[in-house]
């Protein structure tokens, strides 16, 4: 018979079970079957794999040699198939992009057409950051343009590559008519606490975001008396009828009815990252990516509701180095 890799899979799980029968229990065996899978496996490799014993299982030195090896090979497997699966879904050239809501994607998604015109790309949405960085983990997408809360590590921190595209101040949402709307010039800022009566409005995520924006409230001296998490179209419907002001990130495009004003002492900021498998074939363009991200960042900036203080805007999203985020 020969040696193969369920054979080493039988002989890891009784060593880590400690006994036939819990063995048995995890592989989904019968006790009897998988007594009879072990003496095939022990008859080709020339030797007792274990010894049995009123307390269980103990390997014997053979048996430990092939669990030392068992313990190399099993991984490595499991890697190159999780690898080879990647590159096959990876297919011909192009740009799958995954993303949660905001102007960069359109942005990115605008700057690589035109930049290689016939080169697919496709795009992937959710209000879910862990869902996006899951598809470029498993290699269903090339790269993650997503947000993070202040200094919070991006999702799957031991899989994915990340570099950081651009960071900005958290604004908030008015109604034109708003009294402090009216009160404040766009580059004027408004005090956390003065909004402390408002209900509030803001897309869904799976970050912190909503945990530090509470702890801002509080530092504030207030605690937010309702908050709708909902899709970006009703949060700005909410907010144009007066119903919530909102949160938005300083990249926000300008909409009719709405303005944006700066919050007093930056309580919140939003990092746009980009991430990436580093064995995936499209690291190598990933530099390029982050050139078009980072430049797609800056245009919307300029189109933003704050765009008449896009100065001040500038001064705040402040990057970080070219070197790649150590996260997690």
């Amino acid at each position: 018979m020969d040696l193969e890799l369920r054979h080493l899979k039988i002989v890891k799980a009784v060593a880590d079970a400690g006994s036939l029968t819990r063995a048995a229990t995890a592989l989904g065996l019968a006790q009897p079957a998988l007594s009879a899978q072990l003496k095939r496996v022990e008859r080709a490799l020339g030797g007792t794999l274990f010894v049995r014993g009123r307390e269980g299982v103990r390997a014997t030195a053979l048996g430990e040699l092939v669990l030392e090896r068992a313990r190399v090979l099993l991984p490595a497997v499991c890697e190159l198939q999780e690898e080879a699966q990647r590159f096959a879904r990876q297919g011909a050239h192009g740009y799958r992009l995954g993303g949660t809501h905001g102007p960069l994607l359109g942005g990115l998604v605008d700057r690589l057409a035109r930049e290689e015109p016939g080169v697919p790309v496709t795009t992937y949405t959710s209000w879910s950051e862990k869902e996006v960085a899951g598809g470029v983990a498993d290699g269903r997408l090339d790269f993650a343009l997503v947000g993070v809360c202040g200094e919070s590590a991006p999702p799957e921190p031991g899989r994915l590559a990340w570099m950081e595209v651009a960071r900005d101040p958290v604004h908030v949402m008015l109604a034109e008519d708003h009294p402090l709307a009216l009160a404040r010039t766009p580059r004027e800022e408004i005090e956390l606490a003065e909004l402390a009566a408002e209900a509030w409005t803001d897309v869904p995520g799976d970050g912190c975001f909503g945990d530090c924006f509470a702890a801002a409230c509080v530092r504030a001296g207030f605690a937010p008396a309702c908050v709708y998490e909902t899709d970006t179209a009703s949060c700005v419907h909410l907010v144009q009828v007066g119903r919530a002001v909102g949160l938005c990130r300083a990249t926000f495009p300008a909409t009719p009815g709405l303005v944006t004003r700066p919050l007093a002492g930056t309580p919140l900021v939003w990092r746009h990252v980009l991430g990436w498998h580093p064995a995936a074939r499209v690291a190598a363009r990933a530099a390029g990516v982050l050139s078009h991200a980072r430049a797609a960042h800056e245009e919307a900036l300029g189109r933003s509701a704050s765009a008449a203080g896009a100065g001040a805007l500038r001064a705040a999203a402040v990057r970080a180095p070219a070197a790649q985020l150590r996260c997690g």
